[in-house]
């Protein structure tokens, strides 16, 4: 277990939420964090977990990665596509939709922080920490439309970011886990979690487009998140051959 993976997944969603209050008038890039976190998540998903999860999760693989395909668009009938940056003020009226967007997006923060215990953890966990402060920013502004306490948001946004660190334990422990076969969820997990990156990322990259032009600061980022993952894929071809 490497304990400055739990904190930078911490740190980045708490620093993301708190940035609502930081930039409260000002400009927050928010879409280009989101395009370039979207592609970076794209092409690691493609290159590394993808194969990895076929290679060692068998030909059940696949209906794992659907499920969690499907299970992140039933999520986000609830957390209203804030894990993409949205901030829809009308989606937001009574008490309950904030508790289960917090729910769902905690679910989903829960989950991604399990395939950082697999062997391409170094290159996943920084994807997933941008990929939280643009998604904790949008969360902490949609309580805050909601004129919620800011006691209360940060106590929130407290919650929020830990869940994937609390993944990150479960991965270990699924991971390295040697008793009551413990260790044979971990690829089921790893082929839901595939599933909501696909749609996460695609969903981002699609939506970079405005009126299917691409916005010239998003192609960029998009290529330069791309160009990373393929930077680190051949370096690991060249190294173990």
């Amino acid at each position: 277990m490497q304990w400055w993976k739990i904190g930078l997944l911490f740190f980045s969603a708490f620093s993301g939420g708190m940035g609502v209050f930081i930039f409260k008038n000002k400009t927050f890039p928010l879409k280009l964090i989101l395009s370039f976190s979207g592609a970076y998540l794209f092409a690691i998903t493609v290159l590394h977990l993808v194969p990895e999860v076929y290679e060692s999760g068998g030909t059940n693989a696949g209906l794992y990665i659907l499920a969690g395909f499907a299970l992140q668009v039933l999520m986000e009938q609830f957390s209203h596509g804030v894990e993409h940056g949205h901030v829809h003020k009308h989606d937001y009226r009574g008490n309950a939709a904030p508790i289960a967007m917090l729910i769902s997006l905690s679910l989903h923060a829960l989950l991604e922080g399990v395939p950082i215990a697999d062997r391409f953890s170094d290159r996943l966990v920084w994807g997933i920490a941008l990929h939280h402060i643009p998604a904790a920013f949008a969360m902490t502004t949609a309580f805050y439309i909601h004129e919620w306490k800011k006691k209360t948001l940060i106590i929130l946004l407290i919650v929020f970011s830990s869940m994937s660190p609390l993944g990150y334990l479960i991965g270990v422990l699924l991971k390295h886990g040697d008793y009551a076969q413990i260790s044979n969820y971990f690829n089921v997990i790893i082929g839901i979690v595939i599933g909501m990156f696909l749609h996460i990322s695609t969903t981002i990259l699609f939506e970079s487009s405005e009126q299917h032009h691409f916005n010239i600061k998003k192609l960029i980022a998009i290529l330069i998140g791309m160009s990373i993952a393929l930077f680190g894929f051949f370096a690991d071809r060249a190294i173990h051959h």
